[in-house]
This record gives C-alpha cells, sequence and structure tokens, in this order.
C-alpha cells in the first residue's frame, strides 16, 4: 500500500510540476521534467529541515557536534529521506524482491516504522545477510491506523517466519513505530515465539513531532497517551536492546527512546532515519544478536 501510494503520489508531482514549469516559465518539457524534480527535491530538503527546527527545541544531553559534524549528520538525514521515500520506497519490487528464507536457528524479522515499508530495510537487509542471518521483512498495513492493529499481522508473519525456518524463535529488529508495534505484539502473544527484541531509534515513551502526524497510530505515539501509559504498564518479557540517537529529528524530547529494562546503546551524530542507512547501525545490531 504505502510503495503504491508514494509512487501515485511521485507520479502526480512530476505532472503537476512539470505542467506548471511548461505553462508558466516557458520551458521544454526536457527542461520542465528537469525543473520539476529540482522541485520534489527541494520539498524534501523543507520537510527534512523542519525536523530539525522541531528537534531545537528539545535538546538531549549528549556532546555537542562540531559544525562539520552537524552538516554530515543533516546532509545525511536529508539523503536517507531521499533514498527512502524516493527511490528506493516507492519502487520496492525492484530494490527488494522476496525475502530469501531458508533453514536457520535464529532469522531475524525487521519490522519498519510509522508510514513505512519493508523497502527501508534495503540497505540494512544487505549487511545482516552478509553477515549470514536469515532475514524476513514485513510490510504492515494500512499505514495510519491503530499500532494495536498491525500486532496481528505482526504475529502472522512471525508464525510464518518459523514455520518457514523450522525455527522455534525470531529475533525481532525494529524502527521506530515498529519497536511499539513488536512491544505490542509481546504483551499480547508473551515471549515464546520471540528471543530477543533490537529497537532503533524507537519512541518508547512518544514524541512530540507525533502530534502533527496524521492517523490513528499518531495520536497513540503522543507522549502521555493512554495506550502509550498502558504499554508502559507491561513488562519487557525478552531481552531487549534500545539503539537511539541524542541528535534524533524525529523522536522528541530524543531521551523518550529509552526504555526500562533495556541495554542502551547511543548512536550520536546521526539522524531518525539515517539509522536505516548506517553501517553502524548494521555492527551495533549484529553485536547485539550475538
Amino acid at each position: 500500500m504505502v510503495p503504491i501510494a508514494l509512487l501515485i503520489w511521485l507520479s502526480a508531482e512530476l505532472s503537476i510540476y512539470s505542467l506548471l514549469a511548461h505553462r508558466f516559465l516557458d520551458t521544454s518539457w526536457g527542461v520542465s521534467v528537469l525543473a520539476a524534480c529540482g522541485a520534489i527535491f527541494s520539498l524534501r530538503a523543507g520537510i527534512s529541515a523542519m525536523t530539525w527546527v522541531f528537534a531545537s527545541a528539545y535538546p538531549s544531553p549528549a556532546r555537542r557536534l562540531t559544525i562539520s559534524e552537524s552538516f554530515r549528520m543533516i546532509t545525511g538525514e536529508y539523503l536517507a529521506f531521499l533514498l527512502a521515500f524516493v527511490f528506493i520506497q516507492p519502487f520496492e519490487r525492484l530494490w527488494m524482491g522476496s525475502d530469501r528464507i531458508r533453514p536457520d536457528k535464529r532469522p531475524l524479522l525487521l519490522v519498519h516504522g510509522y508510514g513505512c515499508s519493508r523497502g527501508v530495510w534495503w540497505f540494512l537487509r544487505r549487511r545482516f545477510e552478509a553477515a549470514g542471518h536469515v532475514v524476513a521483512t514485513v510490510s504492515l498495513a494500512p499505514p495510519y491506523t491503530s499500532i494495536g492493529k498491525l500486532v496481528p499481522q505482526l504475529a502472522q508473519r512471525v508464525d510464518e517466519v518459523c514455520r518457514a525456518t523450522g525455527a522455534d524463535q525470531v529475533i525481532l529488529v525494529a524502527h521506530s513505530m515498529g519497536g511499539l508495534v513488536c512491544r505490542s505484539y509481546l504483551a499480547r502473544h508473551g515471549r515464546e515465539r520471540v528471543a530477543r527484541l533490537i529497537t532503533i531509534a524507537s519512541p518508547h515513551s512518544g514524541s512530540e513531532l507525533a502530534r502533527i502526524g496524521i492517523g490513528k497510530n499518531a495520536r497513540e505515539m503522543e507522549p502521555g497517551s493512554q495506550w502509550l501509559n498502558d504499554l508502559a504498564a507491561e513488562e519487557v518479557l525478552v531481552p531487549t536492546v534500545s539503539l537511539r540517537t541524542p541528535h534524533d529529528n524525529y523522536v522528541m524530547p530524543q531521551d523518550n527512546q529509552r526504555l526500562l529494562g533495556a541495554q542502551d546503546v547511543e548512536l550520536a551524530g546521526i539522524g531518525h532515519l539515517a539509522t536505516l542507512f548506517s553501517r553502524r547501525t548494521a555492527r551495533e545490531v549484529l553485536a547485539a544478536c550475538a
């Protein structure tokens, strides 16, 4: 659903911007298309910049970055945004293909975050498979429904992966909202099918940015929501590692990524989406799996 919606949106944007450039700037169609591409990239730059403006209002206690480090972080986050929402997810079938499942004792199951699909795991899936892991993915839909309504889909995929690999349990690796889906799954279904949970930049205590998000799941991720309070009352049933970035530009306050009872691993100087395209993230997840 998300890849198709993104592809339709991109096609509509490209068509409208090209038509406007051709009509009002009196350019050739070739130049108009190039101008439309520039407009698409510029709009995404504005959206990414907006997240950093929000994040600046909720600074986390962390080492202050140098100007060059900040520039690399902001640029890396913008490029990750383009990769995830302009190049990879709209054309997910070209980038991802089917999961390469084979018999394995501890397969990894990757769970995406808010407004995304399995396509966001393109980079990290390659890293995990290169390290010898069997990796499965899941796309949860619809994208803006209640988090609780996504849990049955995750439960079904967990069972499918266990049957296909012959494993008793999987290791759940989740980005952003995916961490909340996994915790809700554990609260409902217990630890029988899950050996370990690894979350990446997950808003365990919510995010102020969720207040401007759309959908029931955005309301549930607002700090202090009843849904989060109910989830917080549930004990974490499996060994858990929380990878967090004190410079997150989506989860704010950034310390809301911390989870009581979980091993805390800090990834400084990296943005929220950029964690999905980071070798550091891959190394830490692989270490946590070991």
